[in-house]
């Protein structure tokens, strides 16, 4: 066997103890002793075993605490060698040759990753077959037998078998032949067409440097928009996503390239990046292919992406603890979501000293460019970029690293990312010294409120790491993750999209979606309390405790460094503190009973706040994520709204209640003129007052001639459906004679049909029937359409109670088959409360789980067993979260007060959840 030339010995010197990975002496030695006439089998036997070997031994490596560089390197290193001898055996054994022309040579190149020196568990290996001329019938034997052997190992192997002449032909027309060609690496054979191979490459394509460089940073830019174009997505992918590995080697290549420089240490010595900066590189790369190893081994292939469940694994794998505060899985995703901002910083760094060398060089040549140089306020404009003249100048006056971003702000302009560079360099002169600048809070305000687009450059001060060195609080939730299937978005992504969903709110360029914020929002008096309290509204997370608690405190200490009034700091604190409660009432209680309001009205005490709070509320829930707002949450909301104000201002909420009555009574007697009078009195005696009060005259018109329909059945059973577009529901409502279990069969049946319960209305008339209303929509939260399906969920409903569908056969079936699903990674400790006091007539009762098919039919079922009635539900999802409210009353028409009885409650619902248990139970009465 041949030398090993010098590079890959001092590879492999950096490899402790290699020979324990694979002997390659012994491995020759047993390849020898073989017949080259008895076939790949043998050859294939003895490869196996000191492949199996040699990857159990790195694994072993892995497990014992070695990171994913050092696996990486040894997988090359028994590649190398397993690759070397099966030449040699091919070669020299199989297909020998005494005297081989100059034709025959044949130089085995490894390309790509695996050029790098760098293999993944379950990574490709990328070859080339490097031949003088045309390849020879010999050498097709070689690279067929060799190929065939690999991939009887199971190797996923990538190759090509090219002449000198014809592989740089190729890499002039392809970039990514070309890229590949970057990290060629001998591995074995003829080195010395390697070595022309290396000079040519050198020669002949040097002069694309430049068009190099620019088509690998648009190459990264299109795989950035097909990833999602974000490095916060849930489920990153670890390899191609933004800020992943592919943009740490799209860094290498430019290096390469640009600057001819052999690997990142070159640049530190020339430098273009500082030690520190260089560390940054490397701390990066080890992370991210130590995460690379897990997920390959976790996996048992080739995955690169961080999912849900893979998330959790990696965490404990990766011996990652909880925290207060904290999940560990959360701590490892923001630890990933750290790195790939680093990536980001190191791109900007690195695009930026390319750009200025290439700027110096053009004004150099052309000195007259200096001319489209000019500048505004002492900050230099470039190109329409905002910059600095000098590289001190934040050395000088750190405070313009707020001023560079209120200038580009106030121009509409971009920042010159060599400005970006400096300040990276410079974060550490954000001090307290300059936090207690009033000049500084006073910029940071203006920004923070500017009319011109604050969401842009909140993201931009976030993204070169000032907004969490001027605001430390803020700081502790860059990139802070919250493990669930609702928050899309990390703490800062999303409370920076917020921001920029109110400035739309207030530019009215979302009022055909949010037509009550736009309305109102211009009414609002404390616009700056607003936009602080929105910037901090979720910055008490990752801390342990309630949120807005902790954010209320923080809010206090800093509303007033950044140069708010006493009022506006008491605004900013208590629309912190209660920012969940707009939407917590509207979606889980049920405002059309007074004592709803009331209670809601108790907190918030004037008009003024309403407005803040609902402003607040929408541009949070609209920034969570995508499909996460709808029309039937902003229907909920703007009736909430409406039901308070009128309360505060003495409108038709405090009117008389025998009033109210008398009015729905007369209204509906004129909607049905067409009908005989004594139909609309039958219909309006059969009604209880509480039925009158809770629907509208058009909708008491559509329940009456469902009864009438009914009616006149032999069977008395009706079901009706509409489509309401706007709140982007569909109403179902049922006519049926009540009974025990009527409540929890619909909702069966509908489950089974595949529409979703957010709201229930259930009424008895004088006479025993039951005139239900259900709003339903699909699994993305938009209303059940087509005629199909509408006649299927009516047929359902009606088929269930005429006991000719049992839905808990088919739901059993959905169940066994969501186990599998990604909802059943998360874990949700199921929660039971019950309340007395949040309405006059009923126990409110409300469910905190894990969504799964056919919940709120369990539960129906547990409260029908425990002879409760149901008399309305209110029903949200949050992600794998569910939230199920019920108004109910005991077989007497009455509250459930006795304590035994509210523990029997509690217990059998706990029960009917999923992982709930007696213990649960246990533990959340004591909670």
């Amino acid at each position: 066997m041949k030398a090993l030339p010098r590079a890959a010995i001092l590879a492999a010197m950096r490899i402790p103890d290699k020979r324990a990975i694979i002997e390659p002496r012994a491995l020759v030695r047993e390849m020898a002793a073989l017949d080259p006439a008895a076939g790949r089998g043998a050859a294939l036997a003895c490869l196996r075993r000191a492949l199996d070997a040699g990857r159990a031994e790195i694994r072993r490596r892995f497990d014992g605490g070695a990171d994913g560089p050092a696996g990486a390197a040894g997988l090359a290193w028994l590649m190398d060698r397993l690759l070397s001898i099966l030449f040699d055996h091919a070669a020299g054994r199989v297909f020998p040759e005494p005297n081989p022309t100059a034709a025959d040579r044949l130089a085995l190149v490894a390309v790509g990753g695996y050029g790098r020196g760098e293999l993944a568990p379950f990574s490709d290996i990328d070859l080339l077959f490097l031949t003088p001329y045309k390849i020879t019938p010999r050498g097709e034997q070689i690279v067929e037998y060799m190929l065939y052997v690999l991939w009887d190992l199971g190797l996923a192997t990538g190759h090509a078998a090219r002449s000198i002449d014809e592989t740089l032909a190729r890499a002039r027309g392809d970039v990514t032949i070309r890229t590949a060609l970057l990290e060629a690496r001998y591995v074995y054979g003829d080195q010395a067409l390697h070595l022309e191979l290396r000079q040519r490459f050198g020669r002949e394509l040097a002069s694309g440097a430049r068009a190099f460089v620019a088509a690998k940073l648009e190459e990264r830019d299109a795989r950035h928009r097909r990833m999602g174009d974000s490095r916060y997505v849930v489920e990153p992918n670890l390899k191609d996503g933004k800020g992943g590995l592919r943009d740490l080697h799209t860094l290498l290549w430019i290096a390469r390239t640009h600057y001819r420089a052999a690997d990142m240490r070159d640049l530190a010595a020339r430098g273009v990046l500082t030690e520190a900066e260089f560390r940054m590189f490397r701390r990066a790369h080890r992370f991210l292919w130590t995460v690379r190893f897990r997920l390959h081994y976790l996996a048992g292939r080739a995955e690169e992406r961080l999912t849900f469940d893979t998330q959790i694994r990696a965490a404990e794998a990766l011996d990652y603890t909880d925290r207060a505060g904290s999940l560990d899985v959360e701590r490892f995703m923001k630890h990933y979501y750290l790195v790939a901002k680093t990536v980001g910083d190191l791109t900007r760094i690195f695009c930026a000293a390319i750009e200025a060398e290439q700027a110096r060089r053009r004004l150099f040549r052309f000195p007259g460019l200096s001319l489209l140089r000019r500048e505004i306020d002492g900050f230099v404009i470039d190109h329409g970029r905002v910059g600095v003249a000098r590289d001190d100048a934040f050395e000088r006056a750190p405070i313009d690293m707020l001023r560079l971003f209120h200038v580009a702000q106030a121009r509409a302009l971009d920042v010159h990312p060599r400005a970006l560079m400096l300040i990276t360099r410079n974060l550490g002169r954000i001090d307290a010294r300059l936090r207690a600048d009033p000049r500084a809070n006073r910029l940071f305000m203006d920004m923070l409120v500017s009319d011109n687009d604050p969401e842009t450059t909140l993201r931009r001060l976030n993204e070169a790491g000032v907004l969490g060195r001027f605001v430390p609080p803020f700081r502790r939730v860059v990139a802070q993750t919250q493990h669930d299937m609702y928050h899309v978005y990390t703490v800062d992504e999303h409370t920076i999209f917020a921001m920029g969903v109110l400035s739309r709110i207030e530019k009215g360029a979302l009022a055909d979606e949010l037509p009550l914020a736009t309305g109102i929002v211009h009414e609002v008096l404390s616009r700056r309390a607003l936009y602080l309290a929105l910037f901090l509204h979720d910055i008490g997370k990752g801390r342990g405790g309630d949120h807005s608690e902790i954010g209320a405190r923080i809010a206090r200490k800093l509303a007033p460094r950044l140069g708010c009034t006493a009022e506006e700091t008491e605004t900013v604190v208590w629309l912190v503190k209660y920012h969940l409660l707009f939407s917590s009432t509207a979606f889980n209680r049920d405002i059309s009973d007074p004592r709803t309001v009331e209670n809601f009205i108790a907190v918030v005490r004037s008009p003024q706040r309403l407005r803040l709070l609902l402003t607040l509320t929408v541009a949070d829930i609209r920034a969570v994520g995508p499909n996460v707002w709808n029309g039937w949450k902003g229907e909920l909301l703007r009736g909430l709204y409406y039901r308070a104000e009128a309360a505060m201002t003495g409108g038709d909420a405090l009117a008389d209640r025998a009033r109210r009555i008398d009015a729905a009574r007369a209204a509906l007697r004129d909607a049905l003129a067409d009908w005989p009078p004594a139909e609309v009195e039958r219909f309006l005696d059969r009604a209880y007052p509480a039925h009158l009060l809770s629907f509208d005259t058009e909708a008491l018109a559509r329940h009456a001639a469902l009864a009438r329909r009914g009616d006149a059945a032999a069977a008395p059973l009706a079901v009706e459906t509409r489509i309401d577009a706007f709140r982007a529901v569909t109403e179902v409502i049922v006519y049926a004679p009540d009974h025990p279990g009527l409540f929890a069969g619909i909702a069966g049946a509908m489950t089974a049909c595949g529409a979703g319960i957010v709201e229930a209305r259930v009424f008895t008339t004088r006479d025993g029937m039951a005139l239900d209303t259900f709003h339903v929509q699909d699994a993305k939260g938009r209303a059940v359409e087509g005629a199909e399906r509408l006649a299927r969920l009516s047929a359902t409903v009606e088929k269930t109670l005429a006991r000719d569908f049992k839905p808990q056969i088919d739901l059993a079936r959905r169940e066994r088959a969501s186990r599998a699903s990604r909802m059943s990674v998360f874990k949700v400790q199921p929660r039971v409360l019950i309340d007395n006091r949040a309405s006059a007539e009923h126990t409110v009762i409300e469910l905190n789980a894990r969504d799964r098919a056919g919940l709120l039919f369990d539960v129906a079922r547990a409260l029908n067993e425990l002879r409760l009635s149901v008399s309305g539900a209110r029903v949200a999802t949050y992600g794998e979260s569910a939230v199920d409210v019920f108004y109910v009353k005991d077989s007497f028409g009455m509250k459930a007060t006795d304590p035994r009885r509210i523990d029997e409650i509690r217990t059998t619902l706990l029960a009917a959840a999923p992982g709930g248990s007696a213990a649960g139970a246990a533990a959340a009465a004591a909670g």
